[in-house]
């Protein structure tokens, strides 16, 4: 694994990207934007789906906000791995870099089985007052895992 880290960090994009004044803090800006878009959509349908404003339908709000996420997702995915590339190896071998990547995984998986589950199972027509305990723990895991996800990408920096 360790060649091919080293190879991506010494590709020719990452050296571009690495040597570029302004392409590394674009592409900084980019994730960023999509960060906000995420997780920001994320956490407003999650504190939903915890209870408050319960005056918004659930499946409505859903419609909306985690349109928003997918666009955010599509901004992350690209910047993020143009950013690592150029730093493979050492975030390769960095433990805070894995427990981002763990945390990343374990909220996809969480998102996909609510919106295969849970999600499917909520009636669209009534007000969704009261939200079953799977949604709302699958709620509490999101909120929760975003927030290590940030405090990592975060503490990588320094």
């Amino acid at each position: 694994m360790v060649n091919w880290l080293d190879w991506l960090e010494h590709s020719a994009l990452a050296i571009v990207i690495r040597r570029s004044s302004w392409l590394y803090p674009a592409l900084e800006i980019v994730h960023i934007i999509g960060i906000a878009l995420l997780v920001g959509a994320a956490f407003l349908f999650d504190l939903r789906l915890l209870g408050f404003s319960r005056h918004l339908p659930v499946v409505g709000l859903a419609n909306h906000l985690l349109t928003w996420s997918r666009r955010g997702l599509i901004l992350i995915v690209p910047s993020g791995i143009l950013l690592f590339s150029t730093n493979a190896v050492a975030l390769g071998q960095d433990f805070t870099f894995w427990l981002k990547i763990a945390a990343i995984v374990l909220a996809g998986l969480n998102a996909l089985v609510f919106h295969t589950q849970t999600f499917p199972a909520l009636n669209p027509s009534d007000k969704n007052y009261f939200l079953p305990v799977r949604a709302k723990l699958s709620a509490l895991c999101s909120l929760i895992l975003w927030t290590v996800v940030i405090a990592c990408g975060r503490l990588l920096a320094y």
